[in-house]
């Protein structure tokens, strides 16, 4: 292995650190394979719900070669989100942790843009993209094989000594950098996550149901929540945190220190009755850099409405 690769990479991890990174990871740009057959099943069993989109670029989700042309590497990287803060009323309408501050789309892919600044400063011009939760890009998949955790059993991606409350990144690249290795899988016969969700969403199979998930059921469902799901909502109106909020490795989740994703006094004093009121201005003003803009007024007043 050449020192310069050696150096190239330390760089990366240095720099991702500096950044605000939790974590850093690195894989080979190549095809992925064990990935397809479980993509193609999940597709063909309309798991997806009505996602259609996650049926387009199928050959680009599985090998970054063909997404980015020239593709040596993929950096895959962690963000902490987890918080502390909570919203007052216990009986208002939740929204997930990761939607309490400004949406991370933006906030990490600035961190992203300004990463590769720096590092193109060191150590030269490279060819590449940056990737946040916005393109055909197996993010989970990636973060895995590069080392940073495993995918447990809610599909999400598991840190041994963090837990899972964190945004996942990609930059894939022409540079030629060191490989990590995997990790094991430490889920065990813990099934804390599957025996919590309160709509059965999560499969043995180590597969998510988007049709029963309450994620999708407040997010990426356009029409109205069937009907049967009205006693299963848990009150969530934006996302749902159970299977996280449950797994035993969480417990080591610490809080972000990213002035950014710090909710707002005014959304975490809402009540109840506030969120039943709610109008578009008031809507547009408490969420106007939030994620939560994702499900439009119309969508959360819809969710805000089931919950009654």
């Amino acid at each position: 292995m050449s020192s310069q690769k050696l150096k190239n990479t330390a760089i990366i991890k240095r720099l991702a650190r500096e950044a605000g990174f939790s974590f850093c990871g690195i894989s080979k740009a190549q095809f992925l394979e064990e990935e397809a057959s479980h993509l193609e099943a999940w597709l063909s069993n309309n798991l997806h719900g009505s996602m259609q989109w996650m049926e387009n670029h199928f050959d680009k989700r599985l090998d970054p070669r063909i997404l980015v042309p020239g593709a040596k590497s993929v950096v895959s990287l962690m963000f902490n989100y987890y918080t502390n803060a909570k919203q007052k009323d216990i009986t208002a309408p939740k929204i997930s942790k990761y939607a309490l501050g400004e949406d991370y789309h933006k906030v990490i892919k600035d961190k992203l843009y300004n990463l590769v600044d720096v590092l193109s400063a060191e150590i030269g011009k490279i060819e590449g993209r940056v990737f946040v939760d916005s393109a055909p890009v197996m993010e989970r998949a990636w973060a895995a094989k590069s080392g940073l955790g495993w995918i447990g059993k809610n599909t999400l991606l598991i840190n041994k000594g963090s837990g899972s409350f964190f945004f996942l990144a990609q930059i894939i690249s022409d540079l030629d950098l060191e490989e990590d290795a995997p990790i094991r899988d430490y889920c065990g016969t813990c099934t804390a996550c599957l025996d919590a969700c309160p709509t059965d969403a999560i499969l043995p199979t180590r597969s998510i149901d988007s049709n029963k998930c309450i994620s999708y059921l407040t997010i990426e469902l356009k029409e109205q929540i069937p009907e049967h799901f009205q006693q299963n909502m848990d009150n969530w109106a934006f996302g749902c945190d159970i299977c996280q909020d449950v797994c035993p490795w969480n417990r080591f989740s610490t809080p972000h220190n990213e002035r950014k994703f710090e909710p707002s006094s005014q959304l975490l004093n809402l009540s109840k009755s506030d969120w039943q009121n709610m109008n578009e201005t008031m809507f547009n003003q408490i969420f106007k850099h939030s994620a939560v803009m994702r499900t439009k007024f119309k969508g959360l007043k819809r969710n805000i409405e089931f919950l009654r």
